[in-house]
């Protein structure tokens, strides 16, 4: 029994190393790993990167050669810390610390030391790489703009994050990748595919030769080349106009859906974030919390849209059938409501009718469509959730979908909204507690891109298509469904045609009957928006916001614009020359309206000393002096 126990103890064993050593051999590659790691160098190949072109196919972004010195902390010797610290001017320190962080990544992979030589630094360092064992220089491609506009549009390329190198095994310290704008978006796109060579290694370390005679080589794949939608003339006009503002513009094509501007306001140009400069230029940006020329205002900023809000009420008027366009209401300089409230007005003439009421921009009107509006119904809610729905069909109060940052979704208030804010059933409300909303102010909140999307939708007679900024991929128009497929909206097409009507008038004989373009047909809307800030917890009120959408012509839309002005006194001031500005330089490719641009270019009009008010203490002109007449 002992001898058969002795035997079944040996064989176990036997087995036990067996089984190990089958693991070790066979299944567990690490130490494979290990060795190869220890014989074979790995070296990418990286590809260029797409170019970019505007939607008439000028080049906007290329690429040009730069160069990083990297390290293998493994493989460092001894070296010159002071001469290689001179060459690449870099503070000893600063090194030290660089190659301890490399050390951290990883001692067996590569890391970037210093980024993007000049090629002066690289031509001079190139004859010292002898002095330097463990060191090596990276060839890649950093962008070079052939615009000095469009950087909100555009984005930009930077040093890949570590977290990002944890999720996507492509990406290695050092790798570059698209930031912000189509660079991001279209990152997959416009990369390409690193090439990548084994070299094999002799026990001293020295480069013997490709490993496996580089049957596992391989060649680097080139981005592919992108085409946006973005009218290069146009940006860069619009970037102009912008000049000492702050707002965000943003235009649309209407059959297409397809941007043709996105523009905010302050801006930089896109080669302050290329090369070694990119760092203290970001920062100091970053930094800017007064101007945030970093902050995308045509798809991140909310603002309440003011008058042009009115033809979507006309709409659901009509829609609902509580008006019709030959129903009048009268305007004694504003509208008396509830106890002693009254929403102020401009001077007009009055009754009015919906025709008048859009070209004249009559407050007094809209409220009381508004009110017939929610009190078609048993209860306010009922009336609210009727109108929240027709409003949401046009892409509003919810993110749009386009292909750029997911932007913000604005503010249409839901009848839970006010049932929380009124603590209903115990208090309850009704249509005049959201009487703001008649005019686009109260609750209701969009985006630049939101309301050029809705003034777009308007000019279609009621559908839309996701706005999108590409428009080809290697040449190859898109079939992506999220760009092509037609939104409908709740409001039948026939009851488009009185409020486009309005809004042709608004040019002919209404608010903006000073910024016609010759030859030109267009439909627009005013607008001035109330603007609250808090400064120091207090919450104040500025200087109003001038706000215009318009699209041209009337009868066959090419664009569809919006314009918000921050601090622009009315929409007539900045906005409504702006756009038409752009409309007719799109359109007729020059401007004849010359005392328009003049008026907008002049430094006594610059609106920088207005965005100082909250900090200097000096007073604001609400609505230079006609508060509560919102146009």
């Amino acid at each position: 029994m002992r001898r058969i126990l002795l035997y079944v103890i040996i064989l176990t064993t036997g087995f036990i190393f067996l089984g190990r050593l089958f693991y070790l051999q066979v299944v567990d590659d690490s130490f494979a790993v290990r060795s190869n790691d220890n014989a074979v160098k790995v070296v990418y190949d990286y590809p260029q990167r797409g170019y970019i072109y505007d939607r008439d196919g000028e080049l906007m972004v290329s690429n040009q050669p730069s160069y990083d010195v990297m390290v293998i902390p493994r493989n460092l010797k001894p070296f010159d810390t002071t001469e290689l610290c001179a060459i690449v001017s870099l503070e000893r320190k600063e090194l030290e610390r660089r190659l301890d962080k490399a050390k951290i990544y990883s001692p067996f992979l590569p890391s970037v030391i210093v980024p993007q030589l000049t090629k002066s630094e690289y031509a001079f360092l190139q004859e010292k790489m002898r002095n330097y064992e463990g060191f090596y220089i990276q060839k890649r491609s950093l962008r070079d703009y052939h615009v000095d506009h469009s950087a909100n549009v555009l984005g930009f390329i930077a040093e890949v994050a570590p977290a990002t190198i944890k999720k996507n095994p492509y990406y290695s310290s050092g790798d570059l990748i698209g930031r912000k704008g189509v660079e991001s978006v279209y990152e997959d796109t416009l990369r390409g595919v690193k090439g990548v060579k084994y070299i094999q290694k002799d026990k001293l370390n020295r480069d013997i030769g490709p490993y496996k005679d580089g049957i596992y080589d391989t060649l680097p794949e080139r981005g592919k080349d992108i085409t946006i939608s973005v009218d290069s003339d146009l940006q860069a006009y619009g970037e102009y106009l912008m000049t000492n503002k702050r707002g965000g513009i943003i235009a649309i094509e209407p059959s297409s859906g397809e941007i043709l501007s996105m523009i905010t306001a302050p801006t930089y140009d896109p080669a302050d974030l290329v090369g070694r400069k990119r760092s203290p230029n970001f920062s100091k940006m970053w930094l800017d919390s007064t101007a945030r020329p970093l902050y995308d205002r045509s798809i991140l900023a909310q603002y309440p849209p003011g008058s042009p809000f009115k033809t979507m009420n006309a709409l659901i008027a009509l829609q609902e059938g509580v008006v019709d366009t030959d129903d009048t209401f009268s305007c004694h300089h504003g509208y008396s409501y509830g106890r002693g409230r009254k929403m102020g007005c401009h001077a007009h003439s009055s009754p009015v009718n919906m025709n008048q009421g859009i070209a004249q921009s009559c407050n007094s009107y809209f409220a009381q469509v508004y009110r017939k509006i929610i009190e078609k119904y048993p209860t306010p809610q009922e009336g609210m959730d009727a109108w929240n729905k027709h409003v949401r069909s046009f892409g509003l109060g919810d993110y749009l979908g386009n292909d750029l940052s997911t932007g913000r979704p604005g503010k249409i208030p839901t009848s839970e909204y006010y049932n929380q804010i009124y603590d209903y059933p115990t208090y309850k409300w009704y249509a005049t507690a959201t009487l703001s909303n008649a005019i686009g102010q109260g609750e209701v909140l969009l985006t630049p891109i939101q309301l050029a999307n809705m003034t777009a939708t308007i000019a279609n007679k009621g559908w839309y298509y996701t706005p999108h900024m590409i428009k080809k991929i290697d040449g190859k128009p898109i079939k992506d469904e999220r760009f092509t497929k037609k939104h409908q909206t709740t409001i039948d097409p026939e009851n488009f045609e009185p409020v486009i009507q309005g809004m042709h008038d608004v040019y002919n004989n209404g608010t903006a009957r000073s910024l016609q373009i010759d030859g030109i047909e267009i439909a627009g809307k005013t607008g001035t928006a109330e603007n609250f800030v808090r400064v120091n917890g207090k919450r104040m009120q500025l200087t109003d916001h001038s706000i215009f959408v318009a699209f041209a012509p009337v009868d066959d839309p090419k664009i569809a614009i919006a314009v918000f002005v921050e601090n622009g006194y009315w929409g007539g001031r900045y906005g409504g020359k702006i756009a038409s500005l752009m409309i007719e330089k799109y359109i007729k490719g020059k401007i004849t309206r010359q005392d328009l641009e003049d008026y907008v270019m002049d430094p006594k009009n610059s609106l920088e000393d207005e965005y100082e008010k909250p900090y200097s203490g000096e007073p604001f002109l609400i609505n230079d002096g006609k508060k509560n007449g919102w146009l």
